[in-house]
């Protein structure tokens, strides 16, 4: 098996089998969960095929198991159902472990200001750049939409994804190449700011953000559908 495909079952293995803990329960909205990581995929999906023909980015064939669909590796579709149940299952716990993973409204107000002037920011210098355009006006989007429609979301949110910054920057890493010999993910350093922390460019941590927030608006709505249906 390639060091990508194990990447993803080790950082799903241990959310998966403590899914069925007593106070968590997320076998019990597996349906929930799995409609939103299939949906949250699709333009994640379109972008990373359009962005591999295009030589934004690409995979190192030494890390893969060579089955491609769509022209990416099978590894890289795992990692759309790998990565962000991990986090969903992460997030889910550390509510349920602690009330103190929550920010009072206006805190969580001024944060969302503060991002979406950011991510503005960004994107507005940087439009010759299509990792950087895409990527920021994705994020703008979805951390806009979720604070009009659904913002209490975000007053948890802030602090569990900051949790989840630690075994991301782990994953992340050794995927752009920290600690072995060549990056099993690379990227085109024309096409973004080229900034790294580490091995990992700037933009991937708002990639992140705005996967898992639209993976977790979508869970928190399909679960408050089946509960009073």
């Amino acid at each position: 098996m390639s060091l990508y495909f194990w990447i993803n079952i080790l950082s799903i293995s241990v959310p998966f089998l403590v899914s069925f803990h007593p106070r968590i329960k997320l076998y019990k909205n597996w349906g929930a969960l799995f409609l939103s990581l299939i949906l949250t995929m699709i333009p994640f999906i379109i972008w990373d095929v359009y962005f591999t023909e295009k030589g934004y980015w690409g995979f190192n064939p030494e890390y893969l198991s060579q089955i491609y669909w769509f022209n990416l590796p099978v590894e890289e579709w795992l990692f759309f159902i790998c990565i962000p149940y991990a986090c969903i299952f992460m997030h889910l716990a550390l509510i349920e472990l602690s009330n103190k993973w929550i920010l009072k409204q206006k805190i969580s107000n001024y944060i969302s200001y503060s991002l979406c002037a950011v991510f503005l920011l960004v994107l507005v210098f940087n439009t010759d750049k299509m990792y950087t355009l895409l990527d920021m006006s994705y994020a703008l989007f979805v951390l806009a939409y979720v604070f009009y429609w659904k913002r209490e979301l975000l007053n948890k949110f802030y602090l569990t994804f900051l949790a989840m910054l630690v075994p991301f920057t782990i994953v992340n890493g050794v995927l752009t190449g920290f600690g072995i010999p060549e990056e099993v993910v690379w990227y085109n350093d024309m096409q973004n700011l080229g900034i790294r922390f580490f091995t990992i460019p700037f933009e991937d941590f708002a990639y992140a953000f705005s996967m898992i927030l639209s993976t977790l608006y979508l869970f928190e709505i399909f679960k408050k559908k089946k509960t009073t249906n």
